[in-house]
């Protein structure tokens, strides 16, 4: 057995240094999903309508999960109702297709640690034209919905997608 230090820092040697630990989230699953549509007869890109190939018109979703840990710093801010904000970015490939955003915004709750984040929509509504995307999900943490909050807790990004958009 080695012998105790000589060294105090302190009267008492009852100390934390990471009483409420640290809070972090991981970003997961960006995934993309067209919806068939049977009403575009002869339009229909493949046999199954691959879902990283849709219509202007077709409704599609683009969604991802995230993920926080569990220590009591990361409980705290689940139950004051922590703001997550995802972009999902449509990065147009070539001179036709546009660049468009559209935002998910969420409100942490208490007890919950995984939230799936999700934009549905068309083409059209985000205003995307026919062309190649490449698609990205930025995230921001933050702020709590409390007056005591610092402004952003952190940031994500998550990318590796693409999205054909043709016209209907």
């Amino acid at each position: 057995m080695t012998a105790q230090p000589t060294k105090q820092f302190f009267g008492s040697e009852t100390y934390s240094k990471n009483i409420l630990g640290p809070a972090f989230f991981s970003m997961s699953d960006l995934t993309i999903a067209g919806t068939s549509d049977d009403t575009k007869a002869g339009l229909t890109p493949a046999p199954a309508n691959s879902p990283y190939i849709v219509a202007d018109s077709e409704e599609l979703s683009v969604s991802l999960k995230v993920i926080f840990n569990k220590s009591p710093l990361t409980s705290l801010l689940m139950c004051l109702g922590t703001d997550v904000h995802v972009r999902f970015a449509f990065e147009g490939i070539g001179g036709a297709a546009a660049e468009e955003d559209v935002e998910v915004v969420i409100t942490t709750v208490k007890d919950t640690y995984e939230y799936e984040l999700k934009w549905t929509g068309t083409p059209e509504d985000a205003q995307l034209t026919a062309g190649l995307y490449g698609v990205a999900a930025v995230a921001q943490i933050g702020p709590v919905k409390h007056n005591c909050s610092q402004p952003i807790i952190g940031y994500g990004y998550l990318a590796g997608k693409l999205l054909q958009v043709y016209p209907a």
